[in-house]
């Protein structure tokens, strides 16, 4: 069930993020999620899309080093304490989280949230067996 996130590493100048959305708009690849983290010389954009091969083989012709990467998604409620909650039965099954991050779904009030874990098996299970919905590549291009 896991989900393909593309790691893009951006120049840190003036234009390069807009140039890397242009590129993929053009083509038709529709952002569904994004995090950029930043230094000094580049950011590590990490983005989830509608269409993962295509973004891929665009990006890649471009001249951008794409690494694309298994993540885990979950839906939990819009509320204070759900995501306490998804992150306390990873915690309790002993399944690190390197890094996280959250969207909201244009027509349910629920976040979903993107998971970069040590392992997505496990953490897919103890996720769905305390009643925690997983997202899928399907309901991404729903979106």
């Amino acid at each position: 069930m896991a989900i393909k996130q593309l790691t893009v590493y951006v120049q840190n100048k003036k234009g390069s993020m807009a140039a890397l959305t242009d590129v993929l708009a053009k083509n038709g690849v529709n952002i569904r999620a994004l995090s950029i983290a930043e230094t000094e010389d580049f950011g590590l954009l990490r983005i989830i899309v509608n269409d993962e091969t295509a973004a891929t083989k665009i990006l890649e012709e471009n001249g951008y080093l794409i690494k694309v990467i298994d993540v885990v998604g979950v839906k939990i409620g819009d509320k204070p304490g759900a995501l306490t909650a998804a992150l306390s039965v990873l915690d309790k099954a002993d399944v690190n989280v390197e890094y996280l991050y959250a969207f909201m779904a244009r027509t349910e009030k629920h976040a979903y949230v993107v998971l970069r874990v040590e392992d997505n098996a496990k953490a897919e299970a103890v996720l769905e067996g305390s009643g925690l919905h997983l997202i899928t590549s399907a309901d991404i291009c729903k979106l």
